[in-house]
């Protein structure tokens, strides 16, 4: 079962947005994961690199800091089924390629902007993620 967590979920919102619009007025780029982490692949951006870099490395320390603080540790169920790891990647890395973005780029800049293909790309992927979660839940005809 999925506990809620209102304050927790509420501040990291706040902290996304606040990322969001801070590398926006700062450099003029969507907060998007799959742009930034692009960045780090070969033909890298000039001056992309450090900055994919850093935000890779906070996304690695991020929950090493948060067990540190409160002494609590982050609990994240992944799969142990290499096979369907690997599909679900490839299929992830091509729908952010094929959508021209990825949820954080889309459901959090893209909305924000008022940008149709946002909206339409949001609801896509939230209206998927609803079925998965039902069908992972419910079982598949057994």
């Amino acid at each position: 079962m999925t506990t809620f967590t209102p304050v927790a979920s509420l501040l990291g919102g706040l902290l996304i947005g606040l990322s969001a619009v801070l590398l926006m007025a700062a450099q003029g780029r969507i907060a998007g994961i799959s742009g930034i982490v692009s960045r780090l692949l070969p033909p890298a951006e000039r001056g992309g690199f450090a900055g994919g870099l850093a935000f890779v490395a906070g996304l690695v320390a991020a929950p090493l800091i948060v067990v540190a603080v409160t002494g609590t540790p982050v609990v994240q169920a992944v799969s142990g089924n290499l096979a369907l790891m690997v599909a679900a990647g490839l299929l992830v890395g091509f729908g952010s390629v094929w959508g021209s973005g990825c949820t954080s780029g889309h459901g959090v800049c893209g909305i924000a902007r008022l940008s149709p293909r946002s909206l339409v790309a949001t609801l896509v992927f939230m209206a998927v993620a609803g079925i998965t979660v039902f069908v992972m839940r419910h079982g598949m005809g057994g």
